[in-house]
């Protein structure tokens, strides 16, 4: 195994933890911190794929697939660009169309219908202002899941009149040290900074813009993602670093996007128990690796790959065998990957070495080496020891 690739995995070494409980985790997660910050994919495929509302074409997944590093570091916001690619232009639905497809999209993804309408219209409205923008409902969406699971973080819900039940301060975020890293005095069902209102707030009806309404933080949000000419087809990330730089939510809600982008194109309802295990998944994005970790809150509070795809399917009732290899031989191979199924790399007539969660537009999530945090991937890269995929069932 080398330290080289995202995709050697953990199911060679010896069975049982890296040495005893807490011995060398400070050590251990330091590494982590800047793996995190230096090995993140940020695959401008992305853009082109998800940021689109039914109507519009998805594009090929493959086309622009280039890989773009990340360099975040904890306690600042550098970061680096996404490499470019040609943009998919994103439709709009049609009005006669847009209130049955609101209200079936938000049953699939679990957003309130009040708050998917503000991401839609906020959509609609920027598309027209700035259309060289490209931005998507599908963006707008996994900001709010992050930031406040649609409003309904400590108990709060959306009110018909688009305004929370009870006034959002910060929901505090945390890196696995313990340590806040959300923006100190965000607010609102978006989480908008103090800056980020007061240079962008607008009220999407004509009156005085109010961070605790769903569509006035949601236009407020895309007018700072689509600041200073930004197309987000291209530059996705450093957009959304400005609403929010912290490394864990930013890979949160890449992934988020990317779930968001493949149940909003299809025409069939995903499976309850695959969306559970993948926002499982997605809810670790930013623990450590830890050789025989399943994910306890001890002191090593992390997951090898087949201990990450476990819990996530346990998450949803379904039971998988332990190790990557078992997993490969114990469940049905498909041909090509869906959302949830499971990822698999090595040799399969004799060792099946790796193994992570697909989440859509040729994506995963995985748990990659000693080193590394569980983070979103390509599931594809040249050279790699692709073995094929399967599909958990109960």
């Amino acid at each position: 195994m080398t330290s080289e690739s995202p995709l050697d995995g953990d199911e060679l070494q010896p069975s049982g933890r890296e040495g005893s409980a807490g011995q060398g985790f400070l050590a251990r997660n330091r590494r982590v911190v800047v793996a995190l910050a230096a090995a993140v994919v940020v695959v401008a495929a992305l853009v082109v794929a998800v940021q689109v509302l039914p109507g519009g074409g998805a594009g090929d997944a493959n086309s622009g697939n280039v890989a773009a590093t990340s360099s975040l570091v904890p306690g600042t916001s550098k970061t680096a660009a996404p490499a470019s690619v040609v943009p998919t232009q994103p439709g709009v639905p049609r009005a006669g169309e847009f209130g049955a497809w609101a209200s079936r999209t938000s049953q699939w993804l679990d957003i309130p219908l009040r708050a998917m309408n503000g991401y839609a219209q906020a959509t609609v409205t920027l598309g027209k202002e700035q259309p060289g923008c490209h931005l998507s409902w599908i963006t707008l969406a996994a900001i709010g899941k992050i930031a406040s699971d649609h409003g309904r973080a400590q108990g709060n819900r959306v009110g018909e009149n688009g305004t929370l039940a009870k006034p959002l301060g910060t929901v505090e975020v945390f890196d696995f040290y313990h340590r806040p890293v959300s923006t100190p005095g965000a607010a609102g069902p978006l989480q908008l900074s103090p800056a980020v209102w007061s240079k962008w707030q607008r009220s999407a009806s004509g009156g005085k813009p109010d961070i605790q309404n769903i569509d006035d933080s949601a236009l407020t949000a895309g007018r700072a993602l689509c600041a200073n000419g930004r197309d987000l087809a291209t530059d996705w990330w450093n957009g959304v670093a400005t609403l929010e730089p912290a490394p864990v939510v930013l890979h949160r809600t890449l992934a988020t996007t990317n779930v968001y982008g493949t149940v909003g194109q299809s025409d069939q309802p995903p499976n309850p128990a695959v969306l559970t295990a993948v926002d499982f998944a997605i809810d670790q994005i930013g623990l450590p690796y830890v050789w025989g970790g399943n994910g306890t809150r001890d002191a090593d509070p992390g997951f090898d790959c087949s201990g990450l795809t476990t819990a996530a399917y346990a998450s949803a009732d379904i039971k998988l065998m332990r190790t990557a290899d078992t997993q490969f031989r114990s469940v049905a191979h498909v041909s090509e990957p869906q959302l949830g199924d499971l990822i698999f790399y090595g040799e399969p007539a004799s060792t099946i070495h790796h193994v992570g969660i697909y989440i859509g537009n040729q994506q995963m999530i995985d748990a990659p080496q000693t080193g590394q945090a569980v983070q979103v991937h390509p599931y594809r890269k040249p050279g790699d020891d692709y073995a094929g995929a399967g599909r958990p069932t109960a």
